[in-house]
Order: C-alpha cells, then structure tokens, then sequence
C-alpha cells in the first residue's frame, strides 16, 4: 500500500492511535486491573487468556507498524481483527467483547480497508 500522500499519512496516525488504545484496554485486562482480587486467567479460562494476549500482541505491535507507516502494521491489524471479530461472531466461548468494542474493531476493519481500496485507485490512477 502507498501511504506516501499525507492524508493517507494522517489517517494512518489516527487509526494508530486508535489501534494502541485498544490493545492497552486489551492489556489491562489482561492485567486485572478492574477485576479486583480475581485472577483475568479466572475469568476469560486459560484459552481465552490466550486469545487475548495474542490479540493484545498483534494490536501493540500493529500500531506501531501503522504509525511508522510499514504496511505489515495494517496488514497485521486487519488479519488479526477479523479473525478476533469471526471468532466472536461464530460463537467461540474463549473470545469476549463489549458491544463498544466490537464496533471499534468493525471501524478499524473498516478504516483499512477503505484506505486499501483508496491505495489501489490512487495506484491505477498513476498508471
């Protein structure tokens, strides 16, 4: 993807931002920082655990592909997201999200790919 064009560059910083807010939610609840004395491995099972932590991984490291414009970042944000949003669709027991979260990550799926499409145009247009 062609993220030269500064608007696209100033997109790709917000999703970023975006992006790294998640995954520190994602972390923090990894953490347990709101569950008091009970154990995060407690309440999301030890394979949901998993999934979390993997999911929080490949957010972290996806914002900061996003923000020094590497396109791994968005293609790391978009695979992960939409295995992460399948799961939960599909039912999986292991993966859970709010109703706010889900919407964030249906925006950021959104977002990529709707500067993936624009890349592609801008690519055939300086064909």
């Amino acid at each position: 993807m062609d993220f030269k064009s500064p608007l696209a560059a100033r997109f790709l910083k917000i999703v970023a931002i975006i992006t790294l807010l998640l995954g520190l939610s994602d972390a923090s609840r990894l953490l347990g920082v709101s569950t008091g004395a009970t154990s995060p491995i407690d309440i999301f099972g030890p394979v949901g655990f998993a999934y979390l932590t993997t999911f929080c991984l490949a957010r972290l490291f996806a914002s900061v592909g996003l923000w020094i414009r590497a396109s791994w970042g968005a293609v790391l944000l978009a695979s992960s997201t939409i295995t992460e949003l399948l799961m939960y669709v599909l039912g999986s027991k292991d993966v859970q999200i709010s109703p706010f979260g889900f919407a964030v990550r249906v925006v950021l799926v959104a977002s990529i790919t709707a500067l993936f499409v624009l890349s592609l145009r801008m690519r055939r247009a300086h064909d």
